[in-house]
């Protein structure tokens, strides 16, 4: 009997050891849980599509030459303020006054041609009266009246002829002229130099294609942004929406504008549909320019006083050691709350749910419906949540900062976390 009691007493004893092992490794497996919150807030929200576009003039006009020759002067820069009329740049004019002289020259000979034949044909004319009057006093015979007739027509054609020879040569001084006159380049508009792509001497050709040698910005204090929007988000781009803008020059600055054009016409570049949307933006103190790449953000949809739900609250999902309370069953009757204007086609999403931390490592489960989304935070159209609560949006575990961890007797400090891993 004895010796049964001291097998009871020893197996209690290894019992009792076991269970302590057990508890040690346990709480060496499971390090302590700190949970990251963040409050339910209330303010305004905005939905956005995103793009990335080119800062442009509103108009440009590319300024070109009719003629070829060499660059005789140039009389603006990059960045010269231009008046309509005004005279930019001039090709070598003396090919042209030749021409020009040579047409004036044909032209003089015409005319001269022309009073030639009018003398002519009335010469001709007074032969053929005297003739007729000679025939009907039966003093000449028929045929030289006739004879008479035909050299009279013949003027008649020839001054005709040469008169239509001196329209031509009129036409062709005009031409001359004109081609001089485009020896000039003028700018069409009033506006600003952005651009110069000739050098004085330097030879343009204008025979096939009408070569760029000036563009220039009708007003830089109005600008355009035109980016492209991929397909999956142009439905909710509309004309009138506002956007803004950062450009690398200044990171730190917005610049504000309205969207005037969503142009139908796609653009596939590399299997990625795109569409041109095009942004209007005030520039009174020209810090925009020409070619300057814009990060555009489009606001789709806003709302004002509204409470918001962190997104990463709705991505947090506890283990199940983790959980104190009952999860909801689906589906459950939401707390919808008073609806804003305009919340149709907001796209929300029902059956989310946050985690609300009451303390103590404590999580209680909360279904919600969430509406318009940034980058950070949810529009909360349903849930019971209330402005300041703390909704879990991560975790972390950690040891004891200079604690010994616990280890089971004779398996040395960490075993159980070797075990786990």
């Amino acid at each position: 009997m004895e010796r049964k009691h001291i097998t009871r007493v020893v197996l209690a004893i290894l019992a009792a050891g076991a269970a302590l092992g057990a508890w040690w490794f346990l709480r060496e497996g499971q390090p302590p849980i700190t949970y990251l919150t963040a409050p339910v807030e209330r303010g305004a929200i905005s939905q956005l599509v995103t793009a990335t576009g080119t800062v442009n003039p509103v108009t440009t006009v590319q300024v070109g030459t009719y003629v070829s020759g060499p660059i005789k002067a140039l009389f603006v820069d990059f960045n010269s303020p231009v008046r309509r009329g005004q005279r930019v740049a001039q090709i070598d004019p003396r090919p042209f006054v030749m021409k020009v002289k040579q047409a004036e020259a044909n032209v003089a000979t015409a005319r001269a041609q022309v009073e030639k034949d009018k003398a002519d044909l009335n010469f001709k004319q007074q032969v053929l009266k005297r003739a007729r009057e000679l025939f009907e006093r039966a003093l000449i015979a028929k045929q030289e009246v006739e004879a008479a007739e035909r050299d009279y027509e013949q003027a008649l054609a020839q001054l005709q002829l040469d008169q239509a020879r001196l329209a031509q040569n009129l036409a062709a001084l005009e031409e001359a002229r004109v081609n001089l006159g485009y020896t000039d380049i003028v700018s069409p508009v009033d506006g600003v130099v952005v651009s110069r792509n000739v050098n004085v001497g330097q030879t343009v050709a204008a025979s096939f294609q009408t070569p760029v040698l000036f563009e220039i910005a009708q007003d830089l204090t109005k600008m355009q942004v035109n980016t492209n929007v991929s397909e999956s988000d142009i439905g909710g781009v509309k004309e009138g929406q506002s956007a803004f803008f950062t450009v690398d020059a200044y990171p730190e600055r917005q610049f504000w504008g309205r969207v005037v054009q969503v142009r139908n016409a796609p653009q596939t570049v590399q299997n990625v549909v795109t569409y041109d949307v095009v942004v209007s933006v005030e520039n009174p103190d020209l810090a925009l320019k020409p070619g300057m790449t814009a990060n555009m953000s489009i606001i789709t949809a806003h709302r004002e006083d509204v409470l918001k739900v962190p997104l990463a609250a709705l991505r947090f999902r506890p283990s199940s050691r983790q959980e104190n309370g009952e999860q909801p069953r689906w589906p459950v009757e939401l707390h919808r709350l008073p609806a804003a204007p305009g919340d149709e086609g907001t796209g929300s999403q029902p059956g989310q749910q946050v985690w609300v931390y009451k303390g103590d490592n404590k999580l209680q489960p909360v279904q919600v419906q969430v509406g318009l989304r940034d980058d950070t935070y949810g529009e909360l159209l349903a849930g019971d949540l209330r402005e300041g609560e703390q909704v879990v949006t991560g975790m972390r575990t950690a040891e004891k900062d200079g604690a010994p961890q616990p280890s089971i007797p004779g398996f040395g400090p960490g075993f159980g976390r070797r075990m786990r891993r």
